[in-house]
């Protein structure tokens, strides 16, 4: 039996491949109303394709409870933030989740920690927690490490076919583990040391980061000397060693814009490049802002209210709100005392999270003058003929009236 510990955006799709595919689970999380609401046969988020699989995960079994389990193989998928202050990798809800398994493990067992932590967060931290214990790491527990790998949006598909990495402190366990993912996993499966499985995963998201600050810096110096970027981009892309990212309002959701900082916060005066593109990034909601306030300027409009946000989760899609541009732009508002009455739309985030949202696109517009497009939606794409009309700053690059406005 495996006990899966947290069930949240990588937990909870983790146990249910493993489920439904007659794998014993148990899915573990000390939020009761939501480990209520998985045991009244209601999924927590929406994801393509996860009712299905959590149907099929219920009819093989799946179980779901507030208890820690006694079994021999725990994966531990809680969240890993950062501190903000020193930009290093929060790892006191994996140390806890660990505390709480050596409560109940036997001897023998295997720990695979799946959140994504900075390279060394093992040893530091959770090697020390299974000491204090009592037992001998790689006789009594074996810890393991084995990243995610996938993107809200496409969770199950990539779940299924993504290529994996596996971090054991020896190849024995690494191999078995490895099988226990080849139940479900049909992308290479990549067996290694724990701390190069854990620079592996940040460097993955580092590496997207820095990619896309290129493009949003590219945006802000065209923007100073009135180029149009996005035609830059597509011609310098026609060259065959050349794949400039699109530029957009900011970098949001829990792993491009929060893992650099772990090797920012570990590594401080060599992580240079790391630093920029993480500065360059989260300076793109203030951008946009900026960008508003030249509009209503140019267009006459003095009450912010007049002015619509479309989009808050932070991407297309998903209903995945975290670190979301447009959050980070409402928090800046309100920073600068400037919140206003602006208004905010998005169909996938039905409860009420900000002031003046909107549950209805009609509606919406009916009560803005601009409208600001920060997540490309496949609703807002098949309706761009409501937009006729209004003004339109599009950050996303998706609208091509006339008129419109862009970063």
């Amino acid at each position: 039996m495996i006990n899966v510990v947290g069930l949240g955006y990588i937990g909870l799709p983790t146990a249910l491949m493993f489920a439904a595919h007659g794998v014993e689970v148990v899915g573990t999380d000390y939020n009761g109303a939501l480990v209520d609401t998985l045991n009244s046969g209601k999924t927590t988020f929406e994801e393509e394709g996860l009712s299905e699989l959590f149907q099929e995960a219920v009819r093989k079994g799946i179980r779901f409870s507030t208890d820690y389990q006694s079994t021999d193989l725990y994966i531990v998928a809680v969240p890993t933030p950062y501190d903000k202050a020193s930009k290093k990798v929060d790892a006191s809800y994996v140390a806890r989740a660990v505390k709480n398994v050596m409560e109940v493990c036997p001897k023998g067992a295997a720990v695979v920690v799946e959140s994504t932590v900075s390279p060394g967060t093992i040893d530091k931290y959770v090697r020390p927690v299974v000491e204090e214990r009592g037992f001998v790491i790689g006789e009594d527990i074996h810890l393991v490490h084995a990243p995610e790998r996938i993107i809200p949006g496409n969770m199950v598909y990539e779940l299924k076919h993504n290529s994996r990495t596996i971090g054991a402190d020896s190849r024995e366990i690494g191999e078995k583990v490895k099988a226990l993912y080849h139940s479900f996993c049909e992308g290479e499966i990549v067996v290694t040391d724990i701390r190069t499985a854990e620079m592996t995963k940040v460097v993955e998201n580092t590496f997207r980061d820095i990619n896309i600050a290129f493009a949003n810096e590219l945006a802000k110096i065209c923007r100073s000397d009135n180029m149009d970027v996005y035609e830059i981009i597509r011609i310098a892309n026609k060259h065959p060693r050349v794949n400039i990212l699109t530029p957009g309002p900011g970098v949001g959701g829990h792993c491009i814009s929060v893992d650099p900082w772990f090797l920012v916060g570990d590594y401080p005066g060599l992580a240079n490049i790391i630093l920029s593109a993480r500065k360059i990034n989260d300076s793109m909601p203030d951008f946009v802002l900026e960008r508003i306030h030249t509009i209503m300027k140019e267009n006459q409009i003095t009450d912010v209210g007049r002015v619509g946000l479309y989009g808050l989760t932070y991407k297309e899609n998903v209903d995945d709100m975290r670190e979301s541009p447009t959050l980070q732009m409402l928090e800046s508002m309100e920073r600068h005392l400037c919140g206003g009455q602006i208004k905010v739309y998005d169909p996938y985030v039905t409860r009420d999270v900000v002031k003046n949202q909107y549950h209805d696109l009609d509606a919406f517009l009916r009560d803005v003058d601009l409208v600001v497009l920060l997540v490309g939606h496949d609703e807002i794409k098949a309706q761009m003929e409501k937009l006729k009309g209004k003004i339109i700053l599009d950050t996303r690059h998706i609208c091509f009236l006339d008129g419109v406005y862009r970063l």
